[in-house]
Order: C-alpha cells, then structure tokens, then sequence
C-alpha cells in the first residue's frame, strides 16, 4: 500500500473568476469626445476588467495615425464646449481653433494625458480597440490608416465581444 501525502488534494481544480467586461461603442471623433471612451476603458482595466471599444463612423478619427492627435472641438452648435459663443459667431474662421485650444489648455491644467498618449496607455493596460470594418470602406480607410494595435472587427465581430460584457455602452 503506498501512502498519500497529506497535502495532496484530488478534486479538480477550481475555475478562474471570470473578469467583467466593458463594451463600448465610439462614434463621434472630436477632441471632447475622445476622451470619455479612453477614461471608461482605462479605468475598467485598471479595476481587473476587460474593455474594449468600437469605434465606427467618425470615431474612427480617433484610430486614424494621421488624425488621433489633430482631434478638434466644435465650437458650432456645441451649447456645452469651451467657448460659449451663439452658433452665428461659431462659424467666424477660427472659432474651432480657439475651442480646441481652449479644451486642450483644460485638459493640460488638469493633468490629462494627450489622446495620443491615453491610446497608447490604453494599449499598455490591454484595452482592445476595434476599427468598424463598414465604416472603413465608407470612408476609404484602409488598415494602413490605422495606429498599430487596431484591430479591425465587421459588426458580428463586435457584437460576439459584447454579447458577453458586464456593461455595455454607447459614447
């Protein structure tokens, strides 16, 4: 008879918790609207979550290597951005420059990070960021367009990622 050490156990092991999933969809690509998909996501991860977002329509700026860090806030037609201005004054040339200007010196006062540098923290945590596949063929970009680390996902795709989130949102 051979003895069994006491430390040994024979049951099977456990599963692993599974990780709350955040799903988002991006579809706007000023400057203003950059950054809530990139906070959410990057603070998911930093909680143990998974995230991943879709950025489709003009989201897709926001993954596109020559205009992520070119993103500008609208001064027309945008009652909450920087410069309050009646939407007559917001299309006078130069009004989007100054809201940018004035959003990006907000952003800098307050410590945030670039989007250039939020993606690429981002990217560091693990997000996951989807290119609409769709939206790229309507606006002729192609994959070269893209910063590395995108991925490009058909709407099916996107939607087998977050049949399986914990929260789901649209921004």
């Amino acid at each position: 008879m051979t003895a069994v050490p006491i430390h040994a156990e024979t049951h099977a092991e456990e599963p692993a918790e599974r990780r709350k999933r955040l799903a988002m969809v991006a579809s706007k690509g000023t400057l203003d609207q950059a950054y809530p998909p990139l906070i959410l996501a990057s603070t998911a991860v930093s909680l143990g979550w998974e995230a991943g977002i879709y950025f489709t329509f003009y989201g897709l700026d926001i993954l596109h290597a020559e205009r992520f860090d070119r993103l500008k806030v609208a001064s027309l037609a945008n009652p909450a951005g920087p410069i309050q201005l009646p939407n007559i004054l917001g299309a006078v040339p130069g009004a989007t420059a100054a809201a940018t200007k004035v959003m990006r010196k907000w952003m800098s006062d307050a410590r945030m990070p670039t989007v250039p540098e939020f993606i690429d923290m981002c990217q560091e945590l693990g997000v996951r960021f989807f290119a609409c596949a769709t939206t790229m063929g309507v606006m002729g970009v192609s994959q070269q367009d893209l910063i590395p680390g995108a991925d490009i996902a058909g709407a099916a795709a996107f939607l087998d990622y977050a049949a399986d989130a914990d929260v789901s949102l649209f921004v």
